[in-house]
């Protein structure tokens, strides 16, 4: 483990989370994503004197961080450690049902991807490995050394929308049959020999590394749940923010806002609704908001971040 000091996370849209989680005294909200606790400080901040914040992590070793961090707002706040696909179960045992606000930032944090020993960056050597929860069995390296070629390209093209997967996952194959691969470097040099990098482009490993890390950690079907569950436990006139890093979890999120806001299941042909399913969610963000200029600047991590947040219409279910 690294016995260096963490690089905390610099928070991506902060203010624009803000703007539309709009915290406020008295008000109880999750931070189903808390990392090393950027957006944390600044609800528990807003939300002064009484406010309190429900922080959920998969990564034990940032919420060790966050812990000292948050200090100074105590008792206003509780961690858990814990999958945000469990939202509904960690709310109510905690008691943060209704709530006010539920925010997920899905972007990886600088805290992991600077760690080598987490396996998340193909820049440095470290273990294959890509767990947000390092007590969970499954590992990148099981992936690459065990999956035939046609799953292993399905699964790179699904999750790394990469046009060039079946080449990949050939070499890739190629390449264990010789030695198991088991490092970040070993693998990245591996698909830069199957894929040469072009000028100006991303370089040739970062679509699979993404495949690996979403496939490693569920995340899309995770998130999948988390959102059915966060309809459930807001409040009426709760707020639901979700900042997203890649178009499969934008486009999830788009589509489950608008199929809340407009949930008839009525054939087009019929001019007046008769199926009565009624909007849960009003949708705040017509189109997704992005970082300025002037972020991208300071952060350039945040050049892909899009925002997406929807209101609660409805009562949550108690």
């Amino acid at each position: 483990m690294s016995t260096s000091a963490p690089t905390l996370h610099v928070p991506v849209l902060l203010e624009e989370a803000m703007t539309y989680l709009a915290p406020r005294p008295g008000g109880r909200y999750i931070d189903a994503t808390v990392g090393t606790g950027g957006h944390a400080v600044e609800i528990l901040r807003r939300s002064s004197p009484d406010g309190r914040l429900l922080g959920i992590d998969a990564d034990p070793e940032a919420l060790a961080v966050v812990e000292t961090r948050l200090r100074p707002f105590a008792p206003r706040y509780v961690l858990v450690h814990g999958n945000f696909r469990h939202l509904e179960r960690h709310a109510r045992w905690h008691g943060f049902v209704p709530a006010d606000g539920i925010l997920f930032d899905l972007g990886m944090s600088s805290f992991q991807i600077e760690r080598p020993e987490r396996g998340f960056s193909f820049q440095v050597e470290g273990p294959l490995d890509m767990r947000y929860d390092p007590h969970q069995p499954l590992t990148a390296a099981e992936l690459v050394n065990t999956l035939d070629e046609v799953a292993l390209a399905d699964l790179i093209r699904r999750y790394g929308e990469e046009p060039r997967a079946r080449a990949i996952a050939r070499a890739i194959v190629a390449a264990r049959a010789r030695q198991p691969i088991t490092t970040t470097t070993q693998l990245a040099a591996i698909i830069s020999r199957a894929v040469p990098p072009r000028p100006g482009r991303l370089h040739p490993a970062t679509r699979t590394f993404q495949a690996l890390r979403i496939a490693v950690n569920d995340e899309l079907n995770a998130l999948q749940e988390a959102l059915e569950q966060a309809e459930v436990i807001l409040g009426e006139g709760g707020r639901l923010v979700v900042i997203s890093f890649h178009s499969l979890e934008d486009r999830l999120v788009k589509r489950f806002l608008l199929s809340r806001a407009n949930p008839c299941t009525c054939p087009p042909e019929i001019p007046v609704c008769v199926c009565g399913r009624t909007p849960t969610f009003r949708i705040l963000t017509k189109h997704p908001v992005t970082p300025t200029p002037e972020e991208v600047a300071r952060n350039p991590r945040a050049r892909s971040a899009k925002l997406r947040a929807g209101e609660k219409l409805t009562p949550a279910l108690v």
